[in-house]
């Protein structure tokens, strides 16, 4: 079961160590070890009768963009978000420029069945299905008592 806790201050802690490690190591401000154009993108997980999803709100990131592996038991959802908006009119320019790099990580549970996995991207939503392995009844053995 995909269970988190929400954290309301988890977004300022990373924004503060994100301010204070440019303002220290500012040599690396526009290289790709900073994350400082990265973003989280939204997530809502549910567990269904026949299997888990994951819906990742990806707007503006095209499916060639996204790459999910399982390695190990761990779930890894990885892109990079590329959008750039440009809008010439007569009298008026604009231009709207968003981009960066995430990933996030889920340890799978054990009843899924990971060579089932699948994932489809639509209108900005990416949803992942992970199938449950379906459990075998338990069989009962009755011992005759002599």
């Amino acid at each position: 079961m995909f269970i988190t806790k929400f954290d309301p201050f988890a977004d300022l802690r990373e924004l503060n160590r994100r301010f204070y490690n440019l303002n220290r190591f500012p040599q690396i401000a526009g290289t790709e070890d900073s994350s400082i154009s990265g973003f989280t993108p939204a997530m809502n997980t549910r567990e269904g009768e026949f299997a888990y999803h994951i819906d990742v709100d990806l707007p503006g990131v095209s499916k060639e963009n996204i790459k999910v592996d399982v390695e190990e038991g761990i779930l890894k959802i990885s892109g990079e978000r590329n959008f750039k908006n440009e809008i010439k009119e007569e009298d008026y320019y604009k231009v709207e420029t968003s981009f960066g790099k995430f990933q996030r990580h889920f340890t799978l549970p054990d009843n899924v069945d990971a060579e089932n996995i699948s994932a489809s991207s639509s209108d900005g939503v990416l949803e992942i299905v992970l199938p449950k392995i379906k459990e075998k009844e338990k069989e009962v053995k009755s011992i005759e008592i002599k």
